[in-house]
């Protein structure tokens, strides 16, 4: 009888909150939008990189390495922003403020909280439910796989 009673005296709430609870169980992924709202992708919880379509582009690895559809290696991030491709030559970076830089270290974009900016600053995309811990991630998104910043 408890249980019957607590389950009508919950209710929606009680079923929004397990919903909630089971969303943080879960991890969260992050969908990327273009400028317009329009999904182009997603980064799963565990670094799977995927298209509009929910197939798999790439992953990131919890070492920071970058790898295509296929598992191949592509490249990675190092600890300090470095973004490095397959053969380990510096193609970017990613400062501690968000800014995006290309090899030679000029301004490519900036990735404002989860917001992706262009180089003049226009809002160009978003990651949804993104952290700062979550930045290696994106910025091996952009770089690698969906270069919304030079749009």
């Amino acid at each position: 009888m408890g249980t019957r009673a607590g389950s009508r005296r919950w209710g929606a709430a009680g079923l929004a909150l397990w919903l909630a609870a089971s969303d943080v169980w879960a991890g969260s992924a992050m969908t990327v939008r273009d400028a317009r709202g329009a999904a182009l992708g997603r980064i799963d919880e565990d670094g799977t990189f995927r298209g509009p379509s929910g197939s798999t582009i790439g992953r990131f690895d919890a070492g920071s390495v970058v790898r295509d559809a296929s598992g191949a290696t592509i490249g990675r991030v190092e600890g300090g922003g470095t973004l490095r491709n397959a053969s380990g030559a510096t193609i970017g970076r990613v400062d501690p403020d968000g800014t995006l830089r290309d090899r030679s270290g000029a301004t490519i974009g900036r990735l404002d909280g989860c917001v992706v900016r262009n180089p003049a600053g226009a809002s160009v995309g978003r990651f949804e439910r993104c952290v700062p811990a979550d930045r290696a991630r994106m910025a091996a998104y952009l770089v690698f796989f969906e270069p919304l910043h030079v749009r």
